[in-house]
């Protein structure tokens, strides 16, 4: 019965891919809320960490217990949540730049804090929406297609079968898209993924470019 099943039971016997990677991702991007200036938090310090610890635990409850449908509509609700406090916290800083409000280890600390939840954010979605998501890649007894082609997808199909892509391949996506601009090894093959890796990369030169080097050059 819908909402009964094991997610053992929903992937046909399949080992489903660990959830854990993409779970300590949100909390980290709620714990680096904590690093933020008062001025560029959206709410109190508390606000975030709360927020997603109260959107975690249902989704895995819904998880654990076959909710599929549950547990994607919480995965993106938190995860939408997470990247609007990190673009409200952002545009914040670019605003108060022309009128010198913070210091320098400020401006480097808020930027470096930002810069990691540019990786951490962008790699969730991409987690979470590549080929329909982890609960849909656990349907399938390997990852044939979707908006990134990893290096595995080339390999001979004897040797790829079993092969899907897990939290650590989205996260490598992200943190080259963040410091190369580029995707590097993995070619981007959908629309709407090269849309988001170039909002991704137009963080990335906001906070690395504009507001790291503005705070080095005031040193």
């Amino acid at each position: 019965m819908p909402g009964t099943d094991s997610p053992e039971h929903a992937t046909g016997g399949r080992t489903a891919e660990p959830r854990w990677p993409g779970i300590l991702a949100i909390l980290a991007l709620g714990g680096l809320h904590f690093l933020l200036p008062e001025p560029l938090r959206l709410g109190p310090d508390w606000l975030m960490i709360a927020v997603v610890t109260v959107l975690l635990a249902p989704a895995i409850v819904a998880h654990r217990t076959g909710r599929m449908a549950l547990n994607h509509f919480l995965g993106h609700m938190v995860l939408a949540i997470v990247t609007f406090s990190m673009v409200w916290s952002l545009t914040l800083l670019i605003r108060r730049l022309p009128e010198h409000l913070d210091t320098p280890l400020t401006l480097l600390r808020t930027a470096s804090a930002l810069w990691v939840a540019n990786i951490l954010v962008f790699a969730s979605w991409y987690w979470r929406l590549d080929a329909g998501g982890p609960n849909a890649r656990d349907l399938r007894d390997s990852h044939s297609e979707g908006a990134f082609l990893f290096p595995q997808m080339l390999l001979p199909a004897k040797q790829s079968r079993g092969w899907r892509p897990g939290f650590v391949d989205y996260l490598f996506l992200a943190f080259n898209s963040s410091t190369a601009f580029s995707p590097t090894d993995v070619p981007v093959l959908s629309r709407w993924a090269k849309v988001m890796m170039i909002v991704q990369a137009s963080i990335s030169l906001a906070t690395v470019v504009l507001i790291a080097a503005r705070a080095v050059n005031i040193l």
